[in-house]
């Protein structure tokens, strides 16, 4: 292992980055490793086959896709849906239209420790996952072939190039994923690549004790989709983490849905955890014991999963901003890459920290999925964001009165007391002062 990890350069698939930041046109340096990324959408199979020129196309949606699935090696299940380089491209596979986009936001370019989220998918699978390098505990400098860099910045990458191949290698379409055992083998992967990682920077011991300090720490949350049988609905998500950044799922009726825990010392609901900044109690790292965490879901497609490090939500007034925040974009937007773009605007206007999200929506194309979701938007907005808005105006309108008043009080009892000022020191000034 090189003692940096390769920054993700030379991506397959629809998780691919374009050389972006902050804005899809925006443009960076061929080596820069916060990008964003380029937008996947679904269109039908015909029009995909068309604009990728010779690729040919996937199975058309038939009864007999069942029957193909089954004969598919794992390669060929993860084979990446084609596109153009350069733009947005939209195609249709087995289990449905797909919308598939990512984006990493540094708040210091080139020095982003949230590494590119993994945004895969293939013939009835999915594969959503982001990570966070902490760069309080994380904060130790190493020099690399590449320049210093933090061990937060190290870890992420270093955590993402070990998981990728390993999730891309167990998920098959072919038989249910043993979530434990899959929780248990990236542990095991991340934990040795992280400590050979550390062996081969040679980095001094530190004098510096502290069960804050970490070496090469980074968060992981992760979804991973298998569609339950070839021609229907349901799919089984498995979510695999360790910390504090989380997987989400968005369905059209009932909105958003928090699927993993925060790993924090002061556990509390997302509201409390938005007032309350609490020591992350679980996360990946070099030096300390730590566990990927696993459940299972049930979703019924069509649905959104979103992968998020809290720089993406983090930073907002309350949950239901971030659900507002991303169906806001959804409902503004064009297309998939538009979404993107949206998203990215609306959190670098608030965050304080580097973001760094995947998304995967399953079963309906951008315009589908912005008629899906049209009744919740407006509901959200109706039910909670207005008065919670409100409420948050009639605060500020208050602080600036109280603002106000504070200036008030200080010019009035400037002057107030230097009309009494005279009389009262009467006694302590000398004689001929008195007589004056």
């Amino acid at each position: 292992m090189d003692s940096a990890p390769a920054e993700n350069e030379g991506l397959q698939g629809p998780s691919a980055s374009t050389e972006q930041q902050h804005h899809p046109q925006a443009e960076v340096p061929a080596d820069h490793p916060e990008v964003a990324y380029r937008t996947t959408a679904a269109v039908p199979e015909a029009a995909a086959s068309s604009a990728a020129g010779n690729v040919p196309a996937a199975t058309d949606q038939g009864g007999d896709q069942a029957e193909l699935a089954g004969s598919r090696s794992v390669e060929e299940a993860w084979e990446p849906e084609y596109e153009l380089e350069g733009s947005a491209m939209e195609r249709r596979s087995p289990a449905g239209p797909r919308v598939a986009l990512g984006f990493n936001l540094a708040k210091i370019p080139g020095q982003g420790e949230d590494s590119d989220p993994i945004v895969r998918h293939g013939r009835h699978l999915g594969l959503v996952a982001v990570f966070d390098g902490m760069g309080g505990a994380g904060g130790t400098v190493y020099e690399t072939p590449k320049g210093q860099r933090t061990g937060a910045y190290l870890a992420s990458r270093v955590a993402r190039d070990v998981v990728e191949p390993r999730m891309l290698r167990l998920l098959d379409p072919e038989w249910n994923l043993d979530g434990p055992s899959a929780a248990r083998e990236l542990q095991v992967g991340v934990r040795q690549a992280l400590v050979e990682t550390l062996g081969e920077l040679n980095a001094p011991a530190s004098g510096l004790r502290s069960r804050l300090i970490r070496a090469l720490p980074t968060t992981m949350a992760l979804i991973a989709l298998q569609r339950r049988d070839s021609d229907g609905d349901p799919w089984t998500g498995h979510l695999l983490w360790s910390g504090d950044s989380r997987v989400y799922a968005f369905d059209p009726a009932t909105g958003a849905h928090q699927l993993t825990t925060d790993d924090i010392r002061d556990a509390g609901d997302a509201m409390v955890n938005l007032r309350q900044d609490s020591v992350v109690s679980n996360v990946m790292s070099a030096d300390t014991d730590f566990v990927v965490r696993h459940r299972e879901v049930e979703l019924d497609a069509p649905f959104v999963a979103i992968a998020a490090t809290d720089g993406c939500f983090g930073y907002l007034r309350s949950p239901m901003h971030f659900e507002h925040l991303v169906l806001a974009a959804l409902r503004d937007s064009h297309d998939a890459e538009e979404w993107s773009a949206v998203m990215q605007s609306a959190i670098g206007a608030v965050t304080g920290d580097d973001a760094a999200m995947g998304l995967l929506a399953v079963g309906a194309d951008h315009a589908e999925l912005q008629v899906l979701f049209a009744a919740r938007t407006t509901e959200l907005e109706r039910r909670w964001i207005r008065p919670l808005d409100q409420l948050g105006a009639e605060v500020q309108r208050a602080e600036q009165a109280l603002e106000e008043a504070r200036r008030r009080q200080v010019t009035g009892q400037a002057q107030l007391w230097g009309a009494y000022k005279a009389e009262y020191e009467r006694y302590l000034r000398a004689p001929d002062e008195r007589e004056a």
